[in-house]
């Protein structure tokens, strides 16, 4: 199949595309690679320095993974944000449905569901963003789903994505705290109380996969495994590392929800890494120098850096 990747330059993109090259698929990639393009060079793949306004007439299939991510980076520049991750998607969505691509997979985000006291949110429970980034998210999925009479429609709302990537991120929560440790030898947390749902990258993307291969799946899915509070997943790193946690009150980032996704487990896909396999293969690929850390693993201190 030739299959379209917006943002496949980025940190979930970099692990997904050479799944789907492996696979025997031609993959055309659109990014603007503001974070650098660590992609290797292959017969079937197209890198084009292009935003997710870009298409690319004779896709067969396309999986969005591109926008503005995370609450820090809405913030920076929330008319950005709502122009890349809504109106650039109601566009690709018109275009590529009426190209004649027959399936949309979209990467939409667990934190769509704000806040809530729920033992576990489930695909039915009530959205409560907080932020611009949050409501962005919220809004694609409803454009999106606008579009399911002319093209298969598949949402994931993933959990916070662990685990090494060579376009690694070190300010999503099981990357950033096992940074801090190593760089700093210590851990120190705001609102640790707060619940954050987990998946590794290795398992997101393999979800990608499977919903590529399953069209029929259509519809809105949840995708993430272990729900830990922050002290939890601080306390799995503090425990391989050997280093001391404080904590403190005053966390910005109000989001505290446990993510169910017996839906997704009910098609048959099963996860095969966790958090603890994340924090291990960050400290081994610090330890070999292959890793450290710096602001181009910051999507907001990367994006402020290039805009001074």
């Amino acid at each position: 199949m030739r299959i379209c990747v917006t943002g496949g330059a980025g940190y979930k993109g970099s692990v997904l595309v050479p799944k789907l090259l492996a696979a025997g698929h031609v993959v055309i990639v659109i990014d603007p690679c503001w974070f650098g393009n660590h992609l290797e060079q292959h017969k079937n793949l197209t890198v084009s320095p292009g935003n997710c306004g870009s298409y690319f007439v004779g896709t067969d299939v396309v999986i969005h993974l591109a926008g503005v991510a995370n609450d820090p980076c809405g913030e920076l520049d929330p008319k950005l944000a709502w122009e890349s991750n809504v109106l650039a998607t109601a566009k690709m969505a018109d275009v590529y449905s009426h190209a004649g691509v027959r399936q949309f997979i979209y990467a939409s985000s667990g934190s769509v569901y704000g806040v809530s006291d729920e033992p576990e949110v489930t695909e039915d429970s009530r959205l409560v963003p907080l932020s611009d980034y949050n409501k962005t998210k919220m809004c694609a999925e409803r454009v999106l789903l606008s579009y399911a009479d002319k093209m298969a429609v598949q949402i994931l709302r993933p959990a916070t994505v662990c685990g090494y990537s060579p376009r690694f991120r070190a300010d999503v929560l099981v990357n950033m705290l096992t940074m801090r440790a190593l760089t700093d030898g210590k851990i120190h947390l705001l609102s640790p109380d707060l619940f954050r749902p987990n998946i590794h990258i290795e398992d997101i993307t393999d979800a990608y996969l499977w919903f590529l291969e399953r069209p029929s799946l259509t519809g809105i899915y949840n995708a993430g495994f272990e729900n830990y509070t922050i002290r939890q997943v601080a306390q799995l790193v503090a425990d391989r590392l050997g280093v001391e946690v404080t904590e403190a009150q005053g966390s910005q980032d109000r989001r505290s929800y446990r993510l169910n996704s017996n839906k997704l487990l009910a098609t048959g896909f099963r996860p095969k890494k966790t958090v603890a396999n994340a924090i291990d293969e960050i400290v081994a690929k610090h330890a070999a120098g292959e890793l450290k850390d710096e602001d181009k693993w910051h999507n907001l201190r990367w994006m402020q850096r290039k805009a001074a």
